[in-house]
């Protein structure tokens, strides 16, 4: 489905703050929308083009906490909503937010309103997921295919080990949400 304002950005959801997407303590955007279809993909559920939330990249940043250190964009494939994609990344780049970007595509494919979100992007994680090439360090990342590109000096490799390889968090309402490189069950 097409967006009629491209400035805005279709929302699968917001993680108001995580430490296993990325280095230190991070507000995650998922966008919606990918048609990608990598196989095992840990979020499905981004897929649809459907409308699900929009939001303007300013209401998305205006509603992150103090402690933040920086904003990582996943989905869905944060590239195929590039003109919302880039607006946000200068928005973070203005509060002096860091910004950490995975997407499906290699960093090659990026081309017009896509490469132009590269100077304002820190850490770029390119490459479609495959599971049978999984991920088993630490490394934020869910596939050994998957490359780490430090677009800028404020972070290295070595900030990508994580705590932990999963997060689980659980709101004020009892929403569970799970986060992070692998899937774990949960059990009611």
């Amino acid at each position: 489905m097409k967006i009629a304002d491209a400035s805005l950005i279709n929302v699968h959801a917001i993680l108001p703050a995580s430490r296993v997407n990325g280095p230190g303590n991070r507000m995650v955007i998922f966008f919606q929308g990918c048609s990608r279809g990598c196989a095992g993909c840990f979020n499905p559920d981004t897929h649809s083009f459907e409308i699900r939330r929009l939001c303007s990249p300013q209401d998305i940043l205006s509603a992150r906490r103090n402690n933040i250190e920086g904003i990582t964009v996943s989905g869905g494939e944060p590239f195929m909503q590039p003109i919302g994609l880039l607006k946000l990344l200068k928005g973070a780049r203005e509060l002096n937010l860091t910004s950490v970007v995975y997407t499906g595509f290699r960093i090659e494919e990026l081309d017009g309103t896509c490469s132009a979100c590269l100077p304002f992007i820190d850490v770029l994680v390119d490459g479609g997921y495959e599971d049978a090439l999984r991920e088993t360090t630490l490394l934020a990342r869910g596939s050994t295919n998957q490359r780490i590109h430090i677009l800028s000096g404020r972070y290295s490799e070595a900030d990508f080990y994580m705590p932990g390889k999963v997060e689980v968090v659980i709101d004020s309402n009892g929403v569970v949400t799970e986060t992070g490189f692998s899937r774990i069950e949960l059990r009611n």
